[in-house]
């Protein structure tokens, strides 16, 4: 959304365990403690933010596990993962990524192996971690589909291991808790190459004639509501059916393609944002009786 504040210390760790190492320093420390990936589903106040903030920004590794056996922890030595793209793509599509890497990245690595699963996720900005935390995704899957074991660090620093059966992932969460997603596992399927790429470039056609891709926003702004409850529609329709788009608040803006979006059509603050959604959810309430539920993440100045 490119708004907010400044925080009082940053951290970039360059391997999990240095992040694990950062997370138990900054609890000695005191003060609020933050991981931050991509901050693409966060809005962040203006002012100082108090604390520490973590950042996985140099965590961005991708591998391919060769011959994981299940206990190969997954920041094993890089040398003997191999880096992606070796040969023989079809013995085991699997990807192990750090908490770091890239949504895009790791997306077009599969597209480029010729493995099916991640094509939903083109387009998607953001950071691993925080996509498993939230189970990024839309209408053509989500992150959790194809994840199967992820590393996690616990509040009190303890680093756990956990399947997905473990987790029992939903709409727009993870459920990991408090924990912090060190990396994780991804299981793919064997597909031609130029048929997953063409599924991606299908995708992200659509997603860019509805959706303003090119423009500052933190992505979905609201959790559909449960259909019974809004007559099947989702959040933006919700908010289209009032003739919200367009709505302002500084140089905050309900995207005129689609109305989940708030853009920062220049010069916008955190406060006008977090007004404007205020704005939004007090008018649809009124106009339709559905009370919208926030999806993007705020970090408040306080904690």
């Amino acid at each position: 959304m490119k708004v907010g504040g400044h925080v009082e210390w940053l951290l970039e760790p360059t391997s999990p365990e240095e992040l694990r190492a950062a997370w138990l320093a900054a609890h000695e420390h005191g003060g609020p403690v933050r991981v931050l990936g991509g901050g693409a589903n966060l809005l962040v106040a203006d002012g100082r933010l108090r604390g520490v903030v973590i950042s996985t920004d140099r965590l961005d590794r991708l591998f391919r596990p060769g011959s994981f056996d299940g206990e190969q922890p997954l920041d094993a030595d890089p040398e003997a993962l191999a880096r992606v793209a070796p040969p023989e793509r079809d013995a085991d599509p699997r990807l192990v990524a750090w908490c770091g890497a890239s949504l895009p990245g790791v997306v077009r690595a599969a597209g480029e192996l010729g493995w099916a699963g991640l094509e939903g996720l083109v387009g998607v900005p953001g950071r691993l971690g925080g996509g498993v935390a939230m189970n990024a995704g839309g209408r053509w899957g989500e992150l959790w589909d194809v994840v199967e074991a992820v590393r996690l660090l616990l509040p009190d620093g303890t680093v756990v291991d956990r399947a997905r059966a473990e987790c029992a992932p939903r709409y727009r969460n993870g459920g990991l808790g408090e924990a912090i997603c060190l990396g994780a596992v991804l299981r793919l399927e064997v597909d031609r190459a130029l048929a997953v790429r063409e599924r991606m470039r299908q995708y992200l056609h659509e997603k860019k004639a509805v959706q303003p891709v090119t423009e500052a926003s933190s992505g979905c702004i609201f959790k559909n509501p449960d259909p019974e409850h809004s007559d099947g529609r989702s959040a933006g329709k919700l908010i289209d059916d009032l003739g919200l788009k367009g709505l302002a608040r500084g140089g905050a803006e309900v995207s005129r393609l689609h109305g989940n979006f708030i853009v920062n059509a220049g010069g916008a603050t955190a406060a006008d944002v977090l007004g404007l959604i205020e704005e939004v959810v007090a008018r649809v309430a009124a106009g339709s009786g559905v009370r919208l539920e926030r999806e993007v993440r705020l970090w408040s100045a306080e904690a």
